[in-house]
């Protein structure tokens, strides 16, 4: 039978677990838009721990918080984007966070192999507030007939690693309260880039902060509000769905 007839699996992984966060909204949204292709075929996880799936991946999407893999994972994902993979990392999938004994929150240098991959280490966010986004290069595919927008969410601060091709970014100064690594020069960050190497690529977009009332334990047992940030905004679903284009079908989206 003709490939028209039959059109070709593509298999997707998609991991969604770790703190903090409501993996349950996040997983079910990002299924929705997988959904709306026949050809896809999505395994889910909560981490990194069925090596077989991932390297079986047409491509990969992450949305976690504080979920490091061991080495053994970490090299695999390496090879994986090395030798063509396509991974659509989300939100805090480079974050490995730690409550210190000051008090406040910092981000290890645990798993450099990781945020090498990835491109970026989170490092701090300041409080949750209104924030512009700019377009960085308003002439690639994923950023095409994108404006500038303002959302509410975290602003991620991160330490860099390697050569980024910066889609959209943010401006910055200031205080990342709670953080070890608090005080921060004006600077410009990145919101959405791709990092390639080898023949394949990492995509990562920094927006997408979600709590639920019951996602801060054991520290809260009940969060006052539901934030969904950036996930209300059609500007955000839209970069979604480019993301996973460019995920699932390298030729489309280069």
């Amino acid at each position: 039978m003709s490939e028209a007839a039959h059109p070709t699996r593509i298999n997707c992984v998609l991991i969604a677990g770790g703190l903090y966060h409501d993996f349950d909204y996040a997983r079910l949204e990002l299924l929705k838009p997988l959904a709306e292709d026949p050809r896809v075929r999505t395994r889910v996880f909560e981490d990194y721990g069925n090596l077989d799936a991932i390297r079986q991946a047409d491509f990969l999407i992450t949305y976690t918080c504080d979920v490091t893999p061991p080495l053994e994972a970490q090299e695999a994902l390496r090879d994986w984007v090395r030798g063509g993979g396509r991974w659509y990392a989300l939100h805090g999938t480079n974050s490995v966070l730690r409550l210190f004994d000051n008090g406040l929150y910092g981000a290890p240098r645990w798993a450099p192999l990781l945020m090498e991959t990835l491109g970026t280490q989170f490092i701090a966010h300041p409080p949750i507030a209104p924030y512009k986004v700019e377009v960085a290069d308003a002439n690639h595919p994923l950023t095409q007939g994108i404006a500038p927008f303002e959302t509410t969410d975290e602003l991620y601060l991160m330490e860099r690693h390697g050569d980024l091709h910066v889609l959209l970014d943010a401006e910055f100064q200031g205080e990342a309260t709670g953080f070890d690594e608090a005080d921060w020069a004006h600077d410009r960050h990145p919101v959405l880039y791709i990092k390639a190497q080898g023949s394949g690529a990492v995509l990562y977009n920094t927006l997408g902060h979600c709590r639920g009332h019951y996602d801060m334990q054991p520290f809260l047992d009940w969060w006052p509000q539901v934030d969904r940030c950036a996930w209300d905004l059609p500007v955000f679903r839209e970069l979604l769905r480019r993301g996973i284009e460019w995920a699932k079908d390298g030729r489309r989206v280069s």
